[in-house]
């Protein structure tokens, strides 16, 4: 009994220690960022029990790397940038088939058309979300400024334009709670845990095995995810 409590109190240590969820990590220049995903507006017809249902960031200074899979046949969608290399890049996974397109320094990730011309007004509203001290700001879309969307973001977390290339370029502070506008779909992530974590420099390497595309095959692609 008293060596399972024992085993017990260690995992229970390691989860606090490694965990940003109560305290905030000092010193947190790489780990990993989980989100939870839900879905508004048309989704895709398969069934939801294979739509992703976590999106996961991983951060080392400058670099960041954006993971959204699905469980089933491991099929999703990774954004990669790595500005010392301009690495700029999407890259799609459906079952057998691999597709990238590699994105110019400064352009805006393939899939989010619906969302060019956002209107972004930051609030003097505040909150803590997993011990970081948050910002917030309003958001509309270019088709509809009647539908106001929040965000949360937090300049606690050390990395340098943390958004580029995404629609959210001038929010100067990684994104906590926050969307995404993909043709007539909404993702919307919410912020579970932040992890201080060593990320190896490989994973912000170009993937291999991946055939380039052209942004409009890359756009059609995304479409077919989205929408299969």
């Amino acid at each position: 009994m008293r060596s399972g409590q024992v085993l017990l109190a260690t995992i229970l240590s390691v989860t606090i220690l490694s965990s940003c969820n109560r305290n905030k990590c000092r010193d947190l220049v790489q780990g990993e960022i989980h989100y939870d995903v839900s879905f508004k507006g048309h989704i895709s017809r398969m069934p939801k029990e294979i739509l992703p249902k976590s999106l996961v960031i991983s951060f080392k200074n400058d670099k960041i790397l954006y993971e959204l899979v699905s469980p089933f046949g491991n099929s999703g969608i990774i954004n990669l940038a790595n500005p010392a290399k301009e690495i700029y890049d999407t890259y799609i996974s459906m079952f057998t088939l691999k597709y990238f397109y590699p994105s110019k320094p400064g352009e805006i990730y393939p899939g989010f058309e619906s969302m060019k011309g956002i209107n972004i007004r930051k609030t003097s509203k505040t909150s803590v979300i997993c011990g970081f001290n948050c910002k917030h700001a309003e958001v509309t879309l270019p088709f509809d400024r009647s539908k106001v969307f929040n965000i949360w973001y937090t300049t606690e977390i050390p990395i340098s334009k943390p958004n580029a290339s995404t629609p959210f370029q001038e929010i100067d502070g990684v994104l906590m709670n926050f969307f995404f506008v993909i043709g007539s779909s909404e993702f919307h992530f919410e912020v579970q845990n932040v992890y201080k974590k060593e990320i190896p420099d490989k994973a912000f390497e170009r993937r291999q095995k991946f055939k380039r595309v052209s942004k409009n095959d890359i756009n059609r692609f995304i479409d077919k995810i989205v929408n299969f």
